[in-house]
């Protein structure tokens, strides 16, 4: 892999690069869509392809369950399996640690306001009915069946090679905005030694036998909403010989482009960076300001899937009565294949009727929306009108 930086964004963190990997390059910043069991719920790969969006995240956890890595090994990969020749990523399983653990039946996401003084306030525990946390790795449940599993950080970068992304991350324990100081100190020591862990079994096993090619490893920072552990985090990870770094864990919502910040002003400049879980407008700008150079999150889709659609003046949700003779584009100005041949009454119909093309057409939109918004972004960098195109844009999404 090779991170080449083309332009900074003056007197701030964002930049404009290029990231080589094995199965092409990507123009950052970049909008990483989801893919979650290999693939993107409800779309193909090659109407993703269409879209123009350059990168894929596939799910460790979920694909170790089902199909199970060895048959992606088989298949000569995760690329081959699904195919998609693109640029490929997977997380390391760790986000399950928190969506089966603390989240478990619960409405806590990994994002909270600091209005939300009881949440924040509350202790997390180690351990729910799903999940079970050691120093040394994770106890877990299928989701898909009960049976019982573990996984270390070796487990997780042996998945991960057999599956074959170009870019991979150490497996991590991903806390929850509802954990206290002294608990977001123990999983992040702890996530540094799984780190040095993951690293060490990265270069043992050399270059994925599914694919033949070497396969880059970003370590994660964690340290939750504190400026200090954030701080330490990102030191001693950048010490660490990896490829990129991710970004992980729980934020305030009103100060998340603060602790970005204080992450990448540690972090190694000439390295990329990526954002994980993010992919709400605002956040995506704040994240590019401060040096994020890769986004991924699910939203889109399933936003899309659920009826509520991106346009250039907020979200819209397609199943309000208004819509059902509204014989307009989603988004005036969107060039995305929905918008160019269905209007927002023939999608309505679809959703109320409960076909399947519903949500494809609407999952199309909104991917075409944010990958297409992200690119305008890293334009708007080359052009020296960044800031100029957020207050614009931003006024207008969010005006209500």
């Amino acid at each position: 892999m090779n991170f080449k930086i083309k332009k900074k964004l003056n007197n701030e963190l964002g930049r404009v690069g290029v990231l080589n990997t094995p199965h092409g390059e990507i123009k950052t910043p970049a909008f990483v869509t989801v893919g979650t069991k290999a693939t993107i719920k409800a779309v193909t790969p090659e109407q993703v392809k269409n879209i123009e969006a350059q990168v894929v995240l596939a799910n460790t956890y979920h694909l170790y369950l089902q199909p199970n890595d060895e048959i992606i090994k088989e298949a000569g990969g995760l690329h081959k399996f699904m195919n998609w020749n693109g640029p490929m990523m997977t997380d390391s399983g760790g986000f399950q640690v928190f969506s089966l653990g603390t989240a478990f039946g619960d409405s806590v996401t990994k994002i909270a306001s600091k209005t939300d003084e009881k949440l924040l306030s509350n202790p997390t525990t180690k351990s729910c009915c799903l999940v079970k946390i050691d120093d040394d790795g994770v106890d877990f449940r299928s989701c898909i069946d009960g049976s019982k599993h573990r996984f270390t950080p070796e487990k997780s970068i042996n998945i991960q090679h057999n599956i074959g992304a170009d870019i991979i991350f150490a497996f991590d324990e991903c806390t929850s905005p509802q954990a206290n100081y002294e608990y977001q100190k123990e999983a992040m020591e702890r996530t540094h030694r799984w780190a040095e862990r993951s690293l060490a079994e990265h270069k043992k096993l050399g270059v994925s036998e599914s694919t033949g090619k070497q396969q880059s490893l970003f370590g994660i920072v964690q340290g939750g909403r504190f400026e200090d552990l954030r701080k330490k985090s990102a030191e001693v990870i950048s010490k660490m010989d990896f490829d990129g770094f991710g970004i992980g864990g729980s934020f305030d919502k009103e100060d998340m482009g603060k602790a970005v910040a204080w992450v990448n002003e540690v972090l190694p400049e000439e390295k990329p960076r990526h954002l994980l879980g993010i992919g709400e407008p605002e956040d995506i700008f704040e994240g590019v300001q401060n040096g994020i150079d890769l986004f991924d999150c699910v939203a889109p889709t399933r936003m899309g899937r659920n009826g509520t659609l991106h346009t250039q003046n907020g979200k819209i949700n397609i199943l309000n009565a208004k819509f059902q003779n509204d014989f307009s584009k989603i988004d005036e100005g969107c060039e995305c294949y929905t918008c160019q041949n269905y209007t927002k009454a023939y999608l309505s119909h679809l959703f109320r009727a409960k076909e399947m093309l519903a949500g494809t057409l609407a999952s199309i939109h909104n991917l075409y929306f944010i990958v297409d918004l992200v690119e305008k972004i890293r334009q708007s960098i080359l052009d020296d009108n960044f800031f100029e195109f957020k207050k614009e844009f931003l006024k207008a999404y969010y005006r209500k």
